[in-house]
């Protein structure tokens, strides 16, 4: 059996606020959150997937642009990443792909361990940069007609490369030893 990203949606709300534990009541009245469902989106423009990440807690910002991409800086309360957007018009909308991306500073796996992890893995793909950083992306095609729920969802996919990387990286040998 691969393992997938998806069978670990559960996992996509522990990073970005979206499952948080009940507050205890305090005096003043919390900040009121936008609700995830108000307004127009767009899955293939960068500002609406800004504007959803910012219902989750987290925050983006546009990084770059390139002729036909746009770099995203995201963080969240836990941690920070990169979004690219792929294959769009010159005002950086009508994108046609996203890809979510960041590296880790923990060097623990070799070249062919990562390779092992490609090998189990159907959605996250992990490579080395020269300086011998590994990093994780998950990638996806976008369509006008997705949902806000459809980006929750692969929001929900790339949190879950993010934990199978980290359990990866805290024990190579025995993640592949396990692995399928």
């Amino acid at each position: 059996m691969i393992r997938t990203a998806a069978s670990l949606i559960l996992v996509a709300g522990l990073s970005m606020g979206l499952a948080q534990a009940p507050k205890p009541a305090a005096k003043a009245a919390p900040p009121v959150r936008p609700a995830a469902s108000a307004g127009p989106f767009d899955a293939q423009d960068p500002m609406s997937l800004i504007a959803l990440l910012a219902t989750l807690d987290a925050q983006a910002t546009i990084s770059g642009k390139a002729e036909d991409a746009v770099n995203l800086k995201v963080t969240t309360p836990a941690y920070a990443f990169g979004a690219q957007y792929a294959g769009c018009d010159a005002q950086g909308r009508k994108c046609k792909a996203v890809a979510f991306s960041t590296l880790s500073a923990t060097r623990t796996a070799t070249l062919a361990q990562l390779n092992g992890f490609n090998q189990s893995s159907i959605t996250c793909r992990v490579w080395q940069d020269r300086q011998g950083k590994p990093h994780v992306m998950y990638s996806a095609l976008v369509q006008p007609q997705d949902s806000r729920e459809a980006m929750r969802g692969h929001l929900g996919a790339w949190q879950g490369c993010l934990a199978t990387f980290g359990d990866f990286l805290a024990d190579p040998n025995a993640y592949l030893a396990s692995a399928p």
